[in-house]
């Protein structure tokens, strides 16, 4: 394998190896999990104090394009996210859009 298509082949093996392989041994071997058992939730606890930490380092932090916005703006974004979330029985969606919604418009009209 010397180039062209071949070697796109092994890359693609070898990156759905390395995830998808994981993935479903995980399902094979979680039908015997109890979700609330006290492991679990600490786990659970991890993942989202992770993501919370990684969406306030891109926030205060912001990469690209998104550090000319003004902090004030990217942080009304978030609190206008998560009002949205609470206030819609905790639906990602809403605060997902809101929260875009907030930030194009601090860009588009504040900026």
């Amino acid at each position: 394998m010397t180039g062209g298509l071949s070697t796109y082949l092994v890359i693609l093996i070898a990156g759905w190896m390395a995830t998808d392989v994981w993935r479903l041994l995980g399902v094979a071997f979680s039908v015997r999990l109890n979700a609330e058992s006290p492991v679990l939730k600490w786990v659970r606890a991890v993942s989202t104090a992770l993501v919370a930490g990684l969406i306030a380092k891109l926030v205060i932090y912001a990469p690209g394009e998104l550090a000319d916005v003004a902090l004030w703006v990217r942080l009304s974004a978030v609190a206008a996210g998560c009002a949205a979330y609470l206030a819609a029985g905790g639906n990602v969606f809403a605060g997902v859009v809101a929260a875009e919604a907030m930030l194009l418009g601090g860009i588009l009209f504040l900026t």
